[in-house]
């Protein structure tokens, strides 16, 4: 299987830069997995592809302010952090802009000084392993400093940083949002649940391992990064409820998705737990859990339209994809909606 195998003719103005003023008012494709056929809806029309007895499930992880933009201690040159994951001893592996400036041993400070970081080992693919110093509470000095980390893609300022959560998020500990979730309102979500739907919050903090380009021409030999999960009793048990009662289990995100199966047993249910998941799902995988998807619409060649094909069918998808190039969907973190069924 090949990398190019997923690849897609992509015009560079359909990347959506923005967030829409109404979060549930953007496009929702409508996929049909078994027959390829294609509707096309209002993000809040999803209601209707949900039934009493089915269970949506949500990463409720929050992104931190993980973009730090700094100085180098001894010369002032200027340097970018963006945190991935926290270590002990208030150490982070961290990206570093440019990497030539940070040697071991190097210190640089944020804030005139109010954040000191220290160089102090080599993470993996060019990371850094940092070790903060401060005075107080580093979250609310993290808070004050840093910015939101918005991908590459996204060249145009965001105006208030909570259009990057979802409405929903709760714990801190992502690098990027889980981004098929921002459709979501509050009003939204209660209808779902006065339609009886069941809703069960697992959290998977969003490293930049899901996002990361695939570097090798063979799928197989592309290696995912580790991502936090946690798992609760509460939601194994609404998940198991709905498989054994022959409902609907719908993940919203690729994320809810690769949570769930990262914890499912041979008999397609689910146990509480949490831990450090690298599952790559890709075309062939055959999934335990998860019935339905609701998606956003992904880079070409990535880890994430590998996980969607898994679920859909490869043919369908590139298809489908076309499709909303030809229609003018909006893609990446804040552009329009699938729900493959």
């Amino acid at each position: 299987m090949k990398t190019s195998d997923f690849y897609f003719d992509l015009p560079e103005e359909l990347i959506a830069q923005v967030p829409i003023l109404d979060r549930s008012s953007s496009r929702l494709m409508v996929l049909d997995k078994e027959s390829g056929n294609i509707e096309h809806k209002i993000f809040k029309n999803v209601i209707d592809y949900l039934n009493p007895g089915d269970c949506l499930v949500l990463n409720d992880t929050r992104v931190i302010p993980a973009r730090l933009i700094g100085e180098k201690v001894d010369t002032g040159g200027k340097i970018e952090f963006l945190l991935l994951k926290r270590d002990e001893n208030d150490t982070w592996e961290s990206l570093v802009k440019p990497g030539k400036r940070a040697k071991i041993g190097t210190k640089f400070s944020f804030g005139n000084g109010k954040l000191i970081g220290e160089v102090v080992g080599m993470g993996p693919e060019g990371s850094r392993i940092i070790k903060f110093h401060y005075e107080g509470i580093f979250e609310e000095i993290l808070d004050e400093l840093g910015n939101m980390p918005l991908p590459p893609y996204i060249t145009e300022r965001l105006e208030e940083r909570e259009r990057y959560q979802t409405v929903y998020s709760k714990h801190n500990g992502s690098a990027a949002a889980p981004t098929a979730g921002l459709h979501f309102t509050e009003e939204l979500l209660q209808q779902i649940k006065d339609k009886g739907v069941d809703i069960a919050f697992v959290t998977l903090h969003v490293g930049l391992g899901t996002f990361r380009p695939v570097k090798v021409d063979d799928v197989l030999e592309h290696e995912m990064h580790s991502e936090y999960y946690v798992v609760s009793k509460e939601a194994a048990d609404k998940i198991n409820k709905a498989k054994e009662n022959g409902n609907n289990v719908i993940c919203v995100g690729t994320t809810s998705s690769r949570t769930i199966e990262s914890v499912a047993t041979e008999d397609n249910r689910v146990k509480e737990g949490s831990g450090w998941t690298n599952i790559f799902i890709y075309p062939g995988y055959e999934f335990k859990v998860v019935d339905k998807l609701i998606t956003n619409f992904h880079l070409p060649e990535s880890t994430l339209i590998m996980l969607v094909s898994a679920l859909a069918g490869k043919e369908n998808v590139l298809n489908a994809y076309n499709v909303a190039v030809k229609e003018k969907y909006r893609f990446f973190s804040f552009g329009d909606a699938m729900i493959i069924k």
